[in-house]
């Protein structure tokens, strides 16, 4: 990596460098909102000026860039008075400058620009125009404008963009080709030539001004690359001064592979890009083997991997392995045929067969005996190089064209090839490769050899293949330094005799007792490595017993590193942070391996499952571990050539948190899919690659859209369904008001209003009237006891509640936009359970990217008509689920077989009811033949007897008296048959049957259970047979997609909750959990719920974070793509006052009406003036943010005074569980916690409130009253990411204080909404310490005492302390304490 790709850690602004800032008196003088107000004129000399000594005078300095921005100059000043035709070139490379630093910060670039967009089109012509221009403009401003076309190329959601990059990647760029070159494209794509010669008849209507813009915009990417060979060509191979030159490079190699990625830019250019063989050129460059090339070549990889990409251009379909070595016969025999005919001394390669000729060595040895003149006549003939012309000299050289013609012909392997070699644990090697793993701060300025994960992809399989590398490089990433921590707390020194010895202890980390290999399995047909290598790995375990339960914990399939530590320091040698690690601990080698579980005494492995653990004597523990088979090979060879085993040297083994531990099966799991044939939906497949119209997979457009369904429980009442759908006419099935109550089926339909046309005219856009047909239902008697009463809905749904709830029945793509409050998990469950009613045959997949969403979710399902034989939840997150029943595969198989029993006891009950001898309640087989010949004939019978009875008044009686199974429903609530009417008691007989019919028909779904008799293959049957909503984390289904497939798991619809916090891949794994039937997937609905507007799928590293855009979800780039939301618009958590702190980030959200009506939403919270507040909090003893460690920021100021308003809620009676603690950074949650331990924590008056956690680690949960840390006090920090913003501000219910430094936070535009609103009040906390909890006065009333304004932490330190002492003895009488427990004495400010 070069020094660019880095970034030096310190670029944040603090609030005095900006007060401070010449930059800053030019914005509030010129392009402030007061100035602005006031109209003050543009003056150019001011850009100028600017450009001259703040960025070329600062050689573009981010730190100047940074302040410019942040006083908003681009949208205040340069684009609002930017002119094309009085413009200076200043102000044309200002513009660039102010969008890629927008873009470096992550913060809307393009806003400025849509909103006054009438000179970007002649803005960007001008840009290009510079581009290659060689006249006055130095080589770093070139390169800023291609970074700005690289930010231009990523941003074609854009209409306003992508119409002018269309312009350069269109047809009509092939005019840069050779005619002959050209000529084999159209015969190959008939079509094109017919629209290339159409473009050439309307140029001809041209005018000349026209036609010189015209014909530049289709050279210009060709003469940008020609520019760019000239600049790669002038860097010699050694000697220094060349780094402005070598960043272009790098940068024009970036936007190169931009293009190539993306198949709307990639599918003309490809060919053009070829035909200047810039890869060629490039490859033999000197910049290629310099020192400071590294960067150059890896990124010439990346593109050199796109431009020969598996992809047909023209169709955009993937190729398969036939068409690709097709494809490469046609250029290899094509190339035999010219040197048949053009020379006779090559006859022998001619004639050869492909395969023996297409090696590079083979066409090395043909054609390097050729003379330059004979080369270039080849290489003509195969339109690769212009003829020469009679007496021209040859142009190029010898081996341009030779490395041209090999790299053209010789056969290469398939990407997926090299992917099955891989190993998949990083070693060594890779961990603390720089150059593949940064681990510098990224400060987003410079470039890197990653792929980027933007809207579109070429192909499923590039899709998988970005986002293998990435998530392998992340994983890596944390394993470093997980490894860098375990090792450094085992301090390893070299013991006198020379072998390794521990000085410290590690939570994760065990020294080996022993280690050896147990099996190397045979290699399967056609791959060279072992099929499988397994291993047995000893520790002595005589650590605290809750680390020894953790090591004991370890489960199938968790993945442990075995390492080599030979440390050369000697002992008591103390462990230095900031210098390099390797060399500290001697760490020699790293090798992954998979836990395949614990041996017992015997040697056998312990088996996962219901059954109980197994007691083990003694501290040593013996693990079988499965080691990677392609790695072990390349060991082994390595070890054949002399060098050490790798195997025999392992001293540590280190695991992992099992959360942060599924990496490996991740890849796994791509590598799986690039492997199969993974078909995608076809109504999803375009659409998941970003080429589909948007709008493609939503209900309304899908063709089998179901227009009649029964919507369950989800309407209380007639009312509330007309509400519902204001803008349908309602008509009814039945005219009977009393009829037409809940359940109900609807039927959309929609009919055009009457108008008359005029003659001859079309009249499309009549107006539609929609009309909804509702018929109400009842639902059949399920018989007489309470619990077969159907459980139901009882939220009020509201209109867009409703839409989503419409469009999660139908057919197709749902996304469901659901801001903080708004009721995600009901609407969520509302969808499930009608699913589930209208679909009994199908199953529903529900995936979360939280154990916990997938509680709440659970425990919601269960209080709705959903039987729980066919409830099912994988993954180890179910001990969290708030009731006693288990929803896990073994909790449901144990469910299955006592049900079976207790139903069996039922079917024993009828029997002697019936008075039936023999034992027909011993199985579900004998059940089934009871049922057959005793209970249905008995029904049977009463039916025919019931039907002869003509008299209605006689039938009354005579249901009661010929029902069959009286003496059965004895122990039912009594009278069973009322006697009112024959329908009344026909209704009840039948749910009495309905009830017995179902007990037989569980019978006949539990009778495999008797069958098979293991515990795995009865949880199998269940998956794959019984269950018909199963639900799992993402990780999970990441992790066991191959166990699902191969059992043959199968579902219909998938559901998921939280999708914008889940990673790109991690929600499209899930999709693909089973395999397609006849080439087709069955997946019929996707329903995906989230909020891009809260914080995205965590990324620790910060160079995959900005440049790789890794942390951009699969919702969130649906949302970019334009696919139609549905979002959520009223909010029920909060007082209406704190949603307006977070409600202008969202298109409409209001408030439910019980946020304004019930008790607690109206009451004021006691002791506090206000619902909401900013505190200013100021240095204490001049510190403000402090930094002990890297970006581990505390505040101490702002922990005392957060710590003392929890006490003060304390005092007045606040619970404990009501009050959470947030803060932005990791620092501050430890300092917190630290004040409370020092404080209050073991205070029984006073306690630990419900949670001190970070603002990203609460996203998903809320409390009644939140106070906030907002810790920085010299730059925003990270809180600059509005996501961040609306996260913190809407997790309270009740009550939210915010503690902060105002003049810091309120400066910055991104947050302005919120403090604005914030800063509206009093910046000093207002108590009234009179009012006790609960609330007794009204939000709207003043307090009945003057309230105590406190000034800063120190004197809210003091007032707590003297309230905690006045009121203790009134404590102690309350709550029965003898002994008074003292405060420590408040911190003090220490006098100037």
């Amino acid at each position: 990596m070069t020094a660019s790709s880095g970034g030096q850690k310190g670029l944040s602004l603090t609030v005095e460098q900006i007060q401070d800032d010449e930059v800053m008196h030019l914005a509030s003088q010129f392009w402030s909102q007061q100035a602005m107000k006031d109209g003050v004129n543009y003056k150019p000399e001011i850009v100028e000026d600017i450009y001259k000594k703040e960025m070329l005078g600062s050689r573009f300095s981010t730190r100047r860039i940074m302040m410019l921005e942040f006083s908003r100059y681009l949208e205040n000043y340069l684009w609002l008075n930017y002119h094309p035709e009085k413009a200076s070139h200043g102000h044309l490379v200002s513009i660039a400058v102010m969008v890629n630093e927008k873009i470096r910060e992550r913060v809307p670039a393009w806003d400025a620009f849509k909103s006054h967009p009438e000179h970007f089109p002649a803005y960007f012509h001008r840009v290009l125009k510079t581009c290659l221009r060689d006249d006055g403009i130095i080589l770093h401003e070139k390169a800023i404008l291609i970074v700005f076309l690289i930010h231009c190329f990523n941003s074609l959601e854009m209409d306003l963009i992508r119409e002018q990059i269309q312009k350069l990647v269109s047809l009509p760029i092939w005019t840069n080709l050779l005619p002959g070159r050209r000529d084999e494209l159209f015969k190959a794509n008939p079509k094109y030539k017919k629209f290339f010669n159409a473009i050439k008849k309307n140029d001809v209507k041209l005018s000349e001004e026209q036609k010189q813009k015209v014909n530049f915009e289709r050279g210009f990417l060709s003469n940008l690359i020609n520019v760019y060979l000239r600049i790669l060509d002038s860097i010699p191979a050694t000697g220094k001064g060349f780094k402005d030159k070598i960043y272009y490079c790098e940068r024009f190699l970036e936007l190169m592979i931009d293009i190539e990625a993306q198949l709307p830019t990639r599918r003309f250019f490809n060919v053009l890009m070829d035909s200047t063989h810039l890869i060629v050129r490039s490859k033999l460059s000197k910049l290629k083997n310099r020192e400071d090339g590294t960067l150059f070549g890896e990124l010439l990889d990346i593109l050199q991997v796109y431009a020969g990409f598996e992809i047909n251009e023209q169709t955009g379909e993937a190729l398969t392995v036939h068409e690709r070595l097709d494809l490469h016969y046609d250029r290899v025999i094509r190339l035999q045929k010219v040197v048949f005919k053009h020379f006779p001394d090559l006859q022998k390669f001619a004639i050869s067969n492909v395969a023996s000729v297409d090696t590079r060595e083979a066409l090395m040895k043909t054609f390097k005996p050729l003379s330059n003149f004979d080369l270039h006549r080849l290489l003509a003939f195969l339109n690769c190089l212009p003829l020469l012309e009679e007496g021209q000299k040859d142009v190029f050289d010898s081996e341009f064209m030779l490395e041209l013609l090999i790299s053209k012909h010789e056969r290469k392997p398939s990407q997926l090839e090299a992917m099955n070699e891989l190993p998949l644990y990083p070693t060594e090697d890779i961990i603390w490769d720089e150059n593949i793993v940064p681990t510098e701060y990224f400060s987003g300025e410079g470039c890197l050899a990653l792929p980027k994960l933007n809207l579109q992809f070429l192909t499923l399989h590039d899709y998988l293949l970005k986002n293998f590398n990435l998530f392998r490089l992340e994983s890596t990433y944390e394993i470093r330094q997980d490894m860098e921590d375990a090792a450094t707390h085992l301090k390893p020194w070299q013991a006198e005799d020379g072998h390794c010895m521990f000085g410290g202890w590690a939570r994760m980390a065990q020294p080996l007792a022993a280690f050896s290999i147990v099996e190397v399995a045979k290699p399967r047909v056609g791959e060279n490595h072992p099929a499988q290598v397994r291993a047995d790995v000893t520790v002595n375990l005589s650590i605290r017993p809750e680390v020894k339960n953790e090591w004991e914990g370890l489960r199938k399939h968790d993945v442990a590193f075995l390492i080599t530590l030979r440390p050369t320091v000697k002992i008591g040698y103390q462990y230095k942070y900031k210098e390099p690690f390797i060399p500290q601990v001697g760490l020699t080698y790293v090798r992954g391996c998979e836990i395949e579980g614990m041996l017992d005494d015997t040697g056998k492995v312990i088996e996962e499952g219901p059954e109980p653990k197994p007691e083990l004597t003694g501290d040593t523990r013996t693990f079988r571990v499965w080691l990677d088979p392609n790695q072990y090979q390349q060991d082994n060879a390595r070890a054949i050539d002399g060098q050490e085993d790798v195997y025999e040297s392992f001293n540590v083994i280190m695991r992992r948190k099992p959360k942060e531990n599924n990496f490996k099966a991740v890849l796994e799991t791509i590598r799986d899919l690039m492997n199969t044939d993974c078909v995608v939906p076809d109504w999803l497949h375009d659409l998941i690659l970003g080429y589909e119209d948007p709008h493609a997979a939503h209900y309304s457009r899908m063709p089998n859209t179901i227009s009649n369904l029964d919507w369950n429980d989800t309407f209380l009442s007639l009312a509330h369904l007309k509400s519902c759908f204001p803008e349908h006419k309602i008509e009814f099935t039945t005219e009977d008001p009393l009829k037409q109550i809940p359940p109900f089926k609807l039927k959309f339909s929609e009919e055009a209003a009457e108008t008359k046309r005029k003659e001859g005219e079309d009249n499309p856009s009549a107006p539609v009237s929609k009309i909804l047909t509702v018929e109400p239902h009842v639902i059949p008697n399920r018989g007489p006891y309470p619990y077969n009463q159907p459980k139901k809905n009882s939220i009020p749904f509201t209109p867009t509640q409703t839409e989503a709830i419409r469009a999660g029945m139908q057919p197709g793509l749902t996304m469901v936009v659901g801001p903080p409050g708004t009721g995600k998990t009901d609407v969520a469950v509302q969808i499930i359970s009608n699913i589930y009613h209208n679909f009994p045959e199908q199953r529903t997949l529900i995936v979360t990217h939280s154990n916990q969403a997938l509680n709440q979710l659970f425990e919601k399902i269960m209080a709705l008509d959903i039987d729980e034989r066919h409830l099912l939840r994988l993954g180890h997150g179910e001990e969290a689920l708030e009731t006693e029943k288990d929803f896990s595969r073994y909790g449901r198989v144990n469910y299955v077989l006592a049900q079976r029993l207790e139903l069996l006891q039922e079917v024993a009950r009828l029997q002697s009811s019936l008075g039936v001898t023999g034992d027909m309640s011993y199985t579900c087989e004998t059940a089934g033949y009871f049922f057959l010949y005793q209970v249905l004939s008995r029904w049977e019978e009463f039916m025919s007897k019931i039907r002869t009875v003509k008299d209605k008044e006689k039938a009354v009686s005579k249901v009661k008296e010929l029902f069959p199974f009286m003496t059965y429903f004895d122990n039912a609530p009594q009278p069973v048959f009322k006697g009112r009417t024959y329908e009344e008691d026909m209704d009840i007989a039948e749910g009495c049957f309905r009830h017995l019919k179902k007990i037989f028909t569980q019978l006949e779904e539990f009778r495999p259970f008797e069958l098979l008799r293991s515990g795995a293959d009865r949880a199998d049957y269940l998956l794959i047979k019984e269950a018909k909503i199963i639900a799992m984390t993402c990780t999970h289904a990441a992790l066991k997609r191959r166990d699902l497939v191969s059992v043959g798991f199968k579902f219909d619809n998938i559901l998921m909750e939280e999708a914008a916090q889940i990673l790109e891949i991690e929600t499209f794994i899930p999709l693909l959990l089973q395999n397609p039937e006849d080439g087709n997937n069955r997946l019929k609905r996707w329903i995906m719920i989230g909020d891009h507007h809260q914080l995205p799928p965590v990324i620790k590293n910060m160079a995959f974070q900005k440049f790789s855009n890794m942390e951009q979800s699969l919702f969130t780039r649906f949302v970019r793509l334009g696919v139609p939301t549905i979002d959520l618009d009223a909010q029920g958590r909060a007082r209406a006052s704190l949603a307006s702190l977070y409600n202008w980030r969202y298109k409409k959200l209001g408030s439910l009406p019980h946020v304004l009506n019930r008790p607690e939403f109206r009451m004021a919270n006691p002791g506090f003036v206000y619902d909401y507040q900013l505190i200013d909090v100021q240095d204490f003893n001049g510190v403000g943010e402090s930094e002990p460690n890297p970006y581990f920021y505390q505040n101490l100021a702002e922990a005392e005074y957060v710590v003392a308003t929890f006490m003060y809620m304390r005092l007045l009676g606040y619970p404990a569980e009501k009050i959470s603690i947030l803060t932005t950074y990791n620092g501050q949650k430890h300092l917190i916690r630290d004040v409370i331990y020092q404080r209050c924590g073991a205070n029984p008056f006073i306690g630990r409130p419900n949670k001190v956690t970070t603002v990203d680690r609460y996203q998903g949960q809320q409390n009644d009253y939140i106070l906030l840390s907002l810790v920085r006090t010299k730059t925003v920090g990270h809180l600059r990411d509005v996501r961040r913003l609306v996260v913190a501000m809407s997790r309270a219910r009740l009550g939210l204080y915010i503690f902060g430094r105002v003049s810091l936070f309120s400066n910055c535009f991104e947050l302005t909404p919120a403090f604005n609103r914030l800063c509206s009040r009093p910046l000093q906390i207002q108590l009234v310490p009179s009012e006790l909890y609960p609330a007794k006065r009204k939000i709207q009333d003043p307090p009945h005492q003057n309230p105590i304004v406190i000034h800063d932490m120190c004197q809210m330190a003091q007032f707590v302390f003297d309230f905690y002492n006045s009121r203790i003895n009134d404590l102690m009488i309350q709550r029965g304490f003898n002994r008074p427990t003292l405060l420590k004495e408040p911190p003090k400010a220490r006098k100037p």
